[in-house]
């Protein structure tokens, strides 16, 4: 049995939690609203206030769906409940990031700055010139686009110039070795 796919799902009050028979899942809270097709083989139950997933089989591949489909909707209920934010950060000299309407302005040392438009959903703010912060109900949505924002200049190791996520530890190297 799978440890996490067997664990029910909570739903809090503030949360509208809906299936059909095609196993579409919508989630609708303060946070906004969610939906998701999952797997037409697993079966979606809700008792009380809470949400349990079981596999129709002992299959590999429903086995595999089981925890799957538990965290996919467990995530849809979190996110609509608390939302979902990364954080990342700037190092460089001359490195910064700028809020202008819906558009992220990056200077990270190109000839050129780098703009970004803030995806439908997604919420980028800006505390200090180096802090970009990335808020969102869909983790997936959320994940992606400060995935996207690390990729237009990724940290390198050896001055760790660039963007990472804070909680995000670079190893760094050693320069050249200098001539005896």
């Amino acid at each position: 049995m799978s440890r996490i796919g067997k664990m029910p799902i909570a739903i809090p009050d503030s949360v509208d939690f809906k299936l059909d028979a095609q196993n579409n899942v919508t989630v609708k809270g303060p946070g906004g609203t969610l939906s998701r097709q999952l797997h037409k083989d697993m079966i979606i139950k809700t008792e009380n206030a809470t949400v349990v997933v079981e596999r129709p089989s002992e299959a590999k591949t429903h086995k595999s769906l089981h925890g799957l489909t538990r965290s996919l909707i467990a995530n849809m209920v979190e996110g609509v409940t608390n939302g979902y934010s990364k954080k990342l950060e700037i190092n460089g000299v001359g490195y910064r990031a700028q809020k202008q309407g819906n558009k992220l302005t990056l200077t990270i040392g190109y000839s050129h700055p780098v703009e970004m438009e803030e995806p439908e959903g997604i919420t980028i703010e800006v505390p200090a010139p180096n802090q970009i912060i990335v808020k969102g109900t869909d983790k997936q949505v959320v994940g992606q686009v400060a995935a996207e924002i690390r990729s237009k200049r990724p940290p390198e190791p050896y001055k760790g110039k660039g963007i990472k996520y804070v909680d995000e530890h670079i190893r760094r190297k050693e320069g050249k070795a200098g001539a005896k």
